[in-house]
């Protein structure tokens, strides 16, 4: 599944606000539609670095033929192994199982102070073989990011529904009331 328009525009504005010399993360490159999104946002800015990540090898080949600004890094690999030797990231886009539905402690980890991340595809989608087999476990995701003290939480009722999170400068915070 390709990035959807709505988590397509959103991408591009969270991107344009990162600071100079930030960095950005996407897991799931597919074939690159959530990659120029961000690309777009980001617009003749040579100060951030990208990195996106994919497993699936035909997806990430189709996504190499684009014509990527030198500031573009693509990792073909196994997310939950790639990770832990990424850094930390100004915005990360979870678009992919690795990093999403396993491995979201890796994503939180590479999540920086103030950084944001954002989750898309958090609606049910009951026509949708590939979504309805996960659906459990996106609402383990849902509920992770809901109750984790370190992250300003906002459930967006958009697109095919997302979550917006920010890590808090502080690692204890409080949440405020629901």
């Amino acid at each position: 599944m390709s990035c959807d328009p709505h988590a397509g525009r959103l991408l591009s504005v969270l991107a344009a606000a990162i600071p100079p010399g930030g960095r950005i993360l996407e897991l799931g490159t597919g074939v690159g539609l959530g990659l120029a999104w961000i690309v777009a946002g980001l617009d003749e800015r040579a100060d951030v670095a990208v990195h996106s990540v994919e497993m699936d090898t035909a997806a990430a080949g189709v996504s190499a033929t684009a014509d990527w600004p030198a500031w573009v890094t693509l990792h073909v690999g196994d997310a939950l192994q790639l990770l832990p030797t990424l850094g930390q990231f100004d915005l990360i886009f979870a678009d992919a199982q690795g990093g999403k539905t396993e491995g979201l402690d890796l994503t939180l980890a590479a999540l920086a102070p103030g950084g944001q991340l954002l989750v898309d595809d958090m609606f049910e989608q009951p026509d949708n073989p590939v979504h309805r087999a996960v659906w459990p476990a996106i609402q383990a995701v849902r509920q992770r990011l809901l109750g984790d003290p370190s992250l300003m939480v906002a459930e967006l009722d958009y697109g095919t529904g997302m979550v917006l999170c920010t890590r808090r400068s502080s690692a204890l915070g409080t949440r405020p009331p629901a």
